[in-house]
Parts: C-alpha cells; sequence; structure tokens
C-alpha cells in the first residue's frame, strides 16, 4: 500500500478485499478487474497516495523563488551617489527617489530633479520632498547589514566630534477608539509660514518682434515675501518659453520694479493700493530689448 494513506481512502480498498476473499465462488476475473480500478483510482489520486486534502504534491514551483540582489539593484540605488538608499526620500512632484543628503546638498544649487529635471519648487524646493520610509524598510531587507554598517557610521560620525548621538524616533502607539470614527476637521494641506505672499499675474501685451510664446496657465503664485522681482521674471522666462532678447517689464501700480526688489518691501513701499483681495498684484509686459 502507498504510504500516509488517510483512513477514508483506504476503506474502500479493504473492503473490496475482503468481499473477494469471502466470495471464492466468484468469477476470479471480475475480481481482477475490480482490483485493478481500484488501484488505478489510489494511483491517480495524488491526495490519497500523500494524504494530503487538495491533492496537490509538493514541488520545486511551491517553493519560495530565489531573485538575485543585482535583478532589483536599479530599483534601490540613488542616481546621485550611485550607492543603495539611506533615509530614501522622494521628490512629490515627479516621483523620483534619491538618498535624502543627497538630494537635499542638490537643492543648495538647483531647483530641479536631477532625473527628470522637472521644477520642483520655484523657491523652496524642500518643501516637496519626504521620506519614502517603506521603500527604506525594504532596502535594509534586501540589502545584508546595510542598516547596521549605517548606524555604526553615523554613530562613528558624531563620536569622532564630540557630539550627542541623535536617538531614532519611536513610532507613538496609535489610540483605538471604540465606536464610530471621528471626523478630521481642518484641511490636510496646510502652507508653510515661509510662504507668505500670494501674488496675482497680470498680461498686459507684447511688443511686436518679441516671438512665440506660451501663455501663461498660472497666475496666482504663493512664495516667499523674501524672492525678489528676479526670481519673478525666471518663473516668467521658463513658463512662457521666452526669448533671451526678449525684455521683461514688471509693474506694481504705477512703479517699474527692479530686480534686486523684494516682494515683501514692494509690499510695504506701495502699501494697499497694490494689493487686491489679499494678493500683491503685477502687471508684466514684454517688450524688445534695445540693441
Amino acid at each position: 500500500g502507498a504510504p500516509s494513506c488517510s483512513g477514508s481512502r483506504s476503506l474502500p480498498f479493504e473492503f473490496e478485499r475482503s468481499r473477494s476473499e469471502s466470495s471464492g465462488d466468484e468469477d476470479d476475473d471480475e475480481d481482477d478487474e475490480e482490483e485493478e480500478m481500484e488501484e488505478e483510482e489510489l494511483e491517480g489520486d495524488p491526495g490519497a497516495r500523500f494524504g494530503t486534502d487538495d491533492g496537490e504534491l509538493d514541488s520545486d514551483d511551491d517553493r519560495e523563488r530565489m531573485i538575485n540582489l543585482t535583478d532589483l539593484t536599479p530599483y534601490i540605488l540613488c542616481s546621485i551617489c550611485k550607492g543603495y538608499f539611506i533615509d530614501a526620500t522622494t521628490i512629490t512632484e515627479c516621483l523620483h527617489t534619491f538618498c535624502k543628503s543627497c538630494i537635499v546638498r542638490h537643492f543648495y544649487y538647483s531647483n530641479r530633479c536631477p532625473k527628470c529635471n522637472i521644477v520642483v519648487h520655484q523657491t523652496q524646493p524642500l518643501y516637496n520632498i519626504r521620506l519614502d520610509r517603506q521603500l527604506q524598510d525594504i532596502v535594509y531587507k534586501l540589502v545584508v547589514n546595510l542598516e547596521e554598517r549605517e548606524k555604526k557610521q553615523m554613530h562613528d560620525f558624531y563620536k569622532e566630534r564630540g557630539l550627542e548621538v541623535p536617538k531614532p524616533a519611536v513610532p507613538q502607539p496609535v489610540p483605538v477608539s471604540r465606536g464610530r470614527p471621528r471626523k478630521v476637521l481642518g484641511s490636510v494641506f496646510r502652507i508653510p509660514p515661509e510662504l507668505d505672499i500670494s501674488i496675482l499675474l497680470e498680461f498686459v501685451g507684447a511688443d511686436e518682434g518679441t516671438g512665440n510664446f506660451k501663455p501663461l496657465e498660472k497666475k496666482f503664485v504663493r512664495v516667499s515675501g523674501e524672492a525678489t522681482i528676479g526670481h519673478v521674471e525666471k518663473f516668467l522666462r521658463r513658463k512662457m518659453d521666452l526669448n533671451p532678447a526678449c525684455q521683461v517689464d514688471i509693474i506694481c501700480g504705477d512703479h517699474l520694479l527692479e530686480h534686486y526688489q523684494t516682494l515683501r518691501e514692494i509690499r510695504q513701499a506701495i502699501g494697499e493700493s497694490a494689493v487686491q483681495d489679499g494678493l500683491l498684484v503685477l502687471h508684466y509686459g514684454l517688450v524688445v530689448a534695445p540693441l
């Protein structure tokens, strides 16, 4: 008999065998056929042979499939330092991910994504990045001893400089509330307090010979009060694909503004006459640059 047969599978076979022994006067050919049918049934049913309920055999296909780390490497490498993600940080505008230290250092010199070159933010690109803790956990699970090595390097870095080693943040337990969930009041998105000036950009026209340009899609912009008119002009040039030979004049009220003037200074100097519904109104025009 087959090993590990369950009782429900062995009973019919024993019943047929006992019946054939007690009926010796019956035709031998019939007994042989019945025994062969029972044997074929047992052989054809893997569940009966191995004692499984669903009739599935253990095979290599059911085991965990091994994957080489090199197959996943392109998805867990920082394109700036070419190393594994450490404190994986994602840009919310384009969802590209880098090491936190790499992308913060990059934003000191540029406000564009290192991968797709999209403008992350006109003045404060650090507002549009978020830590990706799930991806970082995956990297630590895939790369052996990476987390331990990184913790040791951080510990040595602070100790060599006589600084206190920062303690890892401990997640706070979420209280379990009974009954119906309460609605969260207030806006989920909060504008950073540094972006304290809202401006309205109004187009007043263009001189002939300024070339083809795209109209500005979004004329409402919220920026820091420390942003200058030079920043506003760069914003207009990028969004409208302006020719370098085209000159941009920006006016607030009756005053032609200079590149070095900040928006906060302009609002304080001109006063409420330049404000409309809480927006600092700036008019801009395109003229042909003088030779």
